[in-house]
């Protein structure tokens, strides 16, 4: 199985999110990667984050960003 690069993008922005606070959102400025543009409007296409440039995430994005930094942790570990 391979993953597209849209897909590492959206995971990418994912990573970005504190999840020990749903008081903190990102913004994906104008200036940023393209792919993270267009990872970060899919993300809101999808339902996962509250604005088309990050924001919040939602109930869903929550769950999908505690499970990606999980993996990640678990793929990274000594």
């Amino acid at each position: 199985m391979t993953i597209k690069q849209e897909l590492v993008d959206e995971i990418e922005v994912l990573l970005r999110y504190n999840l020990d606070t749903t008081q903190e959102g990102i913004k994906v400025h104008h200036t940023a990667r393209e792919g993270l543009i267009s990872a970060t409007q899919r993300l809101h296409k999808k339902g996962l984050v509250d604005s088309e440039d990050g924001g919040y995430l939602t109930d869903l994005g929550h769950e999908a960003a505690e499970h990606t930094q999980a993996a990640l942790r678990l793929l990274t570990s000594d």
